[in-house]
């Protein structure tokens, strides 16, 4: 059975992020994706968008996977069903990312135990601005 990482933890993780790459983010206002990324932004963060066919989302340009980002992300956050979760550690690992979030309702624990025995910090089944605003506000 997985087990997150503890509330102090988390909110470590929480603190010393400054880019977040978030799969799956939706251009459309009213999805959760785009709910919780543009509240991530107000809170300072940089949001960057990860989905194929989209060119731009909240201000920042999108990039079609993981391995084509040209710069470092702190956390990358997954708003994909389970299935993709194991192609997106392998990613994660590729680009060195530190940390995944799986957004909740998202379960995934083979891939989980993956990213986690690959040194990776693993968040799952868990809202990544319902933390933010439980632990640092």
């Amino acid at each position: 059975m997985f087990d997150n990482p503890a509330p102090a933890a988390i909110k470590a993780l929480l603190q010393r992020a400054r880019t977040i790459a978030m799969v799956g983010l939706s251009p459309q206002p009213k999805r959760p994706s785009h709910g919780v990324a543009r509240h991530l932004q107000q809170q300072g963060y940089r949001v960057v968008p990860v989905r194929p066919m989209v060119t731009e989302v909240l201000g920042e340009k999108a990039y079609a996977n993981l391995l084509e980002l040209p710069f470092p992300v702190d956390i990358v956050n997954v708003f994909r069903a389970a299935e993709h979760i194991p192609a997106l550690v392998e990613e994660c690992l590729q680009i060195k990312c530190p940390a995944i979030w799986i957004q909740q309702g998202i379960i995934h624990e083979q891939a989980a135990d993956r990213a986690r025995e690959a040194g990776l910090t693993v968040v799952m089944d868990r809202c990544i601005y319902r933390d933010y605003l439980e632990l640092m506000i």
